[in-house]
């Protein structure tokens, strides 16, 4: 693998433009994370809405900058209305975002999956399990455990990402973001961050306001991946426990500026294989 540089992306820059635009991130997202991702979008400077109903989901996607999928909790009233409203992205050219939450763990969820992934998700952002299990098309139950690291799932995010001709964000102790031709590992963030309820729920909003209205969008997702690892990291630094973090945290997202998220910034790139 060749490894370059990062000339092209700079994730302050990325994070300016969200606060100066404050998109509008229409999120269908599971029972529990609606509270924790609308705090997590404001504080990053972007606009949340939580909008469910299959009667509107599809025509509201036609107003926002961006769309989120998370399929944690399913019910079918709510897959109708994310199946519309990942077409109604797709027929208008709004990006959106895939979060497979335990893809791999039933029937119903695989055959979800399979669905929403012909819909062509601008970016897909999961665990090594979660990322396993999509590309295989449920294939081999919940794949690996979401403890492994994210490099287990390089070569199947690689697959998917050329296979849907968008982006693959694999979240870990090191992340890892490829869209088939190029492969980012975003190092940083805190221990106490998976202790924390729907941060990476969250953080799939985030991906989608860096995504909206940028020109690429593999580079801003390398940035919002980034802006979050620095967040962790600078909030672990005060917290004594899950409850103190989640607090600082939110803080440390809203006061993140470049003088603080330089230093801060963990970024290496290879060609992907």
């Amino acid at each position: 693998m060749s490894h370059t540089t990062f000339p092209s992306i700079d994730p302050a820059a990325h994070l300016a433009r969200v606060r100066e635009r404050s998109p509008l991130i229409h999120n269908i997202t599971n029972l529990v994370a609606m509270n924790t991702m609308a705090n997590v979008l404001l504080a990053i400077g972007a606009s949340p809405a939580m909008v469910h109903a299959r009667e509107e989901a599809a025509e509201f996607t036609a107003v926002a900058d961006a769309l989120t999928v998370n399929i944690g909790t399913l019910s079918p009233h709510w897959v109708e209305a994310m199946i519309e409203a990942a077409e109604a992205a797709r027929l208008v050219g709004k990006p959106w975002v895939l979060d497979p939450v335990a893809v791999g763990a039933t029937a119903y969820r695989r055959e979800t999956g399979v669905r929403l992934l012909e819909r062509l998700p601008t970016v897909i952002r999961g665990n090594a399990s979660e990322i396993i299990a999509l590309e295989a098309g449920g294939a081999g139950g919940r794949g690996v455990d979401s403890s492994d690291p994210a490099e287990a799932a390089e070569q199947a995010a690689v697959r998917l990402a050329r296979r849907t001709g968008g982006v693959v964000a694999v979240t870990g102790e090191v992340d890892l973001v490829t869209d088939g031709r190029r492969l980012a590992r975003v190092h940083g963030g805190h221990a106490l961050m998976p202790r924390v309820t729907t941060l990476g729920c969250s953080l799939t909003g985030v991906v989608a306001a860096f995504v909206a209205g940028a020109e690429d969008t593999f580079a801003a997702t390398v940035a919002a991946l980034a802006c979050y690892a620095a967040a962790g990291e600078i909030a672990g630094e005060t917290a004594r426990g899950p409850g103190s973090f989640a607090v600082a945290f939110l803080d440390a997202l809203h006061a993140l500026e470049g003088e603080t998220l330089g230093p801060r910034l963990h970024l290496e790139m290879t060609d992907a294989t």
